[in-house]
């Protein structure tokens, strides 16, 4: 079941990977690199990784704008600077869609939906399919058969743990420890 992505059409606007000086300009810039970025990785489902990887990856990297016939310039047009992913990067944090692994921000968790949507998207699956009061592994709620279907198959446990979190807060859920590791147990 691969999915295309399709690219915004800022990504193949070489001033995408400048940032803008003006103000209001670099405001929706930055959401339009925000929403890529989210998008981008809620397709791949991919949900760490670390700048220097967000660098080289296409995300950042459009080389279909690198020409090759510029060797004057001291800056490749398509490709965001490491500076400026880390702005992006800031802003998704202060948007509750980013969470630093690490205290030198060389990696980061990315989070497309915040933990308290996955906790509710793994609720309404729990109801819906008359799973209250049941008790589940972590492996089972993201890679058991009857969550094939579900958004949140495939889920990492880092963001699974962060969701599951929300919902014991919530008092819908109890996170346990069971023979082979980590549980929940609905309510």
């Amino acid at each position: 079941m691969a999915m295309s992505f399709e690219w915004p059409w800022q990504y193949r606007f070489p001033p995408f990977f400048t940032l803008q000086p003006n103000v209001d300009t670099r405001q929706k810039q930055l959401a339009a690199w925000c929403s890529l970025v989210l998008s981008f990785c809620r397709l791949h489902k991919q949900s760490s990784m670390t700048v220097m990887e967000a660098q080289e990856s296409p995300l950042f990297n459009n080389v279909k704008l690198q020409p090759h016939q510029c060797p004057s310039l001291n800056f490749k047009p398509g490709k965001l600077p490491v500076e400026s992913i880390q702005v992006v990067l800031e802003e998704l944090r202060k948007k509750g869609n980013l969470e630093w692994l690490d205290k030198n921000k060389s990696s980061f968790l990315i989070m497309w939906r915040r933990p308290e949507e996955w906790g509710k998207l793994i609720y309404q699956w729990v109801s819906r399919s008359g799973q209250n009061n049941s008790v589940f592994t972590l492996y089972e709620l993201t890679n058991g058969d009857d969550t094939e279907n579900e958004e949140f198959h495939g889920l990492d446990e880092a963001t699974l743990l962060r969701a599951l979190q929300a919902l014991q807060q919530e008092h819908k859920a109890e996170i346990i420890t069971v023979s082979d590791g980590r549980g929940v147990k609905f309510f």
